[in-house]
């Protein structure tokens, strides 16, 4: 047997009450008495009826959706990210329209997908983006805010890590320490995340007048295995790895360990981000922790906030070091 749906109307019907008005009894926030909500979700309950957000949106003009493009799902970060994004949206009432964009730039039919829905707002984590595409955004009054990286060329909000400090944090430590046959890998060149860490790092280096070995990297463990592989081949054992992100500095450490080089005893490792994986026994990573519930809160502030992207904010979060296995 088909189970009959029941609609807002019959509940509005038997409530006594207008469509609108149970539209807006299940949107979180909205205004209604207690008395018309208390009645409305007892007939409600009675019918076993359940709300239709789409539906919903049409009628009271906001979807309560949020939506959130991403391009590198098999950085563990970023599945973290997801996760959080969707535990504390929902918390607020909100949905989470999710788009994975296999470009390095977001496409135009990719964005489409936002705009069917109405989204109320969207967040771009490492996927690229035009400024063509923000005005086209802009242009439905959807805001845009960046996550974890930023773009003087957007006219849009960002919340990131202050990666420059971060890195200059741990180019001090690395100084201080002795060593001076230093390795930095990156992440992807034309990353805003990529390019802050490595300027706060080769920054403090260069105004000591030491010399560093930099490796372009891509933020996968596999690109960063192989790069220290052939670095070890060479003949070139460092004191210190940097890596752009811990999965580059896991890439990096297992390279090590596969040529015997004991770490932290010859050659010292430190990541960034504090992914799950870099507290596994088997690593223990030494690594710089990204403030990712704090840089979320800050994201979904700046989204329901009545900040638009008129008069965009640069959030930047500080982080700290964490010591575990791969440092003295």
């Amino acid at each position: 047997m088909v189970k009959k749906v029941v609609s807002a109307m019959e509940v509005a019907k038997l409530a006594n009450v207008s469509q609108s008005t149970v539209s807006r009894v299940f949107t979180p926030g909205a205004s209604v008495s207690e008395k018309t909500r208390e009645k409305v979700l007892k007939i409600a309950e009675e019918l076993n009826y359940q709300p239709n957000a789409l539906a919903r949106g049409l009628i009271t003009k906001k979807t309560n959706m949020v939506g959130l493009a991403m391009k590198d799902i098999q950085n563990p970060f970023y599945h973290e990210v997801l996760g959080i994004f969707t535990k504390k949206l929902r918390a607020q009432g909100y949905s989470v329209l999710f788009v994975y964009t296999e470009n390095e730039e977001i496409q135009q039919e990719e964005i489409n997908h936002f705009l069917e829905y109405n989204v109320e707002a969207v967040i771009v984590t490492d996927a690229l983006l035009s400024s063509k595409v923000v005005a086209k955004l802009q242009d439905y009054d959807i805001p845009v805010t960046l996550f974890n990286r930023h773009d003087k060329n957007l006219v849009c909000n960002s919340v990131s890590c202050d990666n420059i400090s971060a890195a200059n944090e741990i180019a001090a430590y690395i100084y201080e320490k002795g060593y001076r046959d230093i390795v930095f890998i990156t992440g992807k060149i034309n990353t805003s995340t990529s390019q802050d860490r490595q300027k706060g790092f080769t920054d403090f280096f260069k105004n000591k007048g030491i010399d560093i070995t930099i490796l372009e990297g891509d933020y996968t463990y596999e690109k960063s295995f192989n790069l220290t592989k052939n670095m070890l081949e060479a003949g070139h054992r460092p004191e210190a790895i940097f890596g752009a992100n811990d999965i580059t500095a896991l890439g990096a450490l297992d390279a090590l360990k596969k040529r015997n080089i004991s770490v932290p005893d010859e050659t010292i490792v430190i990541g960034f981000d504090d992914i799950k994986m870099s507290s596994w026994p088997n690593y223990s990573l030494s690594t710089w922790v990204q403030p990712i519930e704090q840089m979320v809160d800050e994201t979904i502030n700046l989204l329901t906030s009545d900040s638009n992207n008129d008069n965009p904010k640069t959030v930047k979060l500080k982080g700290h070091f964490i010591h575990r296995k791969t440092t003295k």
